[in-house]
């Protein structure tokens, strides 16, 4: 006897297909005692629990949804629009700026504080909570956003017909705070009512925004939960509410992509020509999305992948082996 891991069954579900259509009747073998195969006994392979489960899982994908993805997470900074137009830059400045006032620091030192504390908490606010500063998060972004030029953010038409042309559940994905979420969506011309959650800076801190008015002083500074630390993907998986294998996660960030590959999730790094290690794709703009990954829309009649089989696998491989004889 040896095991054999569902691992060796992820191969392409059209040439699994092919070679059980012409054979099996799948309503008559459910409901027959009738060998399928005219003239020969049923075949031990499909006698197998493990086996029938993974045809009729894929065949239900295959009947309700070609694409291998059922929900998109979308980050929103330097993704949905590109980082030509500066807007990175603008926010770092005044991330330097507030530093500057609220440590008392020349700009030098300000900019190499604030690269230390993205490196070590993955934000500016993050880290002056977490030293024991005492900076409420409003406060800090409405200077580091409050103050962006909006204005160079141009609409986008295009983008807004891509993303309303995908029938799978979308969740905007981002450490910003609402407000800058919302005036963002604004400026490219896109509805929020376009994305199925926002999950942003409120969404996994909302502790942060809780009234205290009796309280006494916290003893230890609060948490903050941000990308690309694996507590925002975990809350990030669970308000999506789907198997992380199903869902497709696009950033331009390569910690980001690094942590969601490590979480289960597909992933796509926006803004490079090449894939890197931990990204499953590639796409230099957002805007090319459906050249880059056209599976997204496969359930308009276009093929299933073997990332699609492989993915139905994911979910019931962790606890299931074959044993072959």
């Amino acid at each position: 006897m040896r095991l054999i891991t569902i691992e060796f069954l992820c191969f392409d579900l059209t040439f699994f297909c092919n070679r059980l259509r012409i054979a099996l009747n799948v309503h008559d073998f459910i409901n027959s005692k009738a060998p399928p195969f005219p003239d020969s006994p049923t075949p031990p392979i499909l006698t197998s629990p493990l086996l029938l489960q993974f045809f009729f899982l894929a065949m239900d994908a295959l009947r309700r949804n070609n694409s291998p993805f059922d929900c998109l997470l979308f980050d929103l900074d330097d993704t949905l629009y590109p980082s030509s137009i500066g807007i990175s830059q603008e926010c770092k400045k005044n991330i330097d700026e507030f530093l500057r006032m609220k440590c008392g620091l020349w700009q030098e030192e300000a900019s190499s504080l604030r690269v230390e504390l993205f490196k070590t908490h993955g934000s500016s606010l993050a880290g002056l909570m977490a030293l024991g500063y005492d900076v409420h998060p409003d406060a800090y972004h409405s200077l580091v956003h409050g103050l962006l030029p909006y204005e160079r953010i141009a609409p986008d038409p295009k983008l807004r017909e891509l993303l309303l042309s995908i029938t799978q559940p979308k969740i905007l994905f981002t450490n910003s705070d609402r407000k800058h979420a919302s005036r963002v969506l604004q400026r490219l011309g896109i509805e929020e009512e376009c994305f199925h959650r926002i999950i942003c800076f409120e969404t996994m801190n909302p502790e942060l925004f809780e009234l205290r008015p009796n309280s006494t002083p916290l003893q230890t500074p609060p948490v903050v939960i941000l990308k690309p630390f694996p507590a925002a993907f975990n809350a990030a998986i669970s308000i999506a509410g789907f198997h992380p294998h199903r869902m497709l996660f696009l950033d331009d960030s390569e910690s980001n992509i690094s942590t969601a590959k490590s979480a289960g999730l597909c992933t796509a790094v926006v803004g490079r020509r090449t894939r890197m290690k931990e990204a499953d794709y590639a796409l230099e703009t957002i805007s090319g999305l459906r050249r880059a990954i056209p599976e997204i829309w496969c359930d308009e009649g276009g093929e299933l992948t073997g990332l699609a089989v492989r993915n139905e696998l994911d979910a019931i491989r962790t606890t299931t082996a074959l044993v072959e004889a």
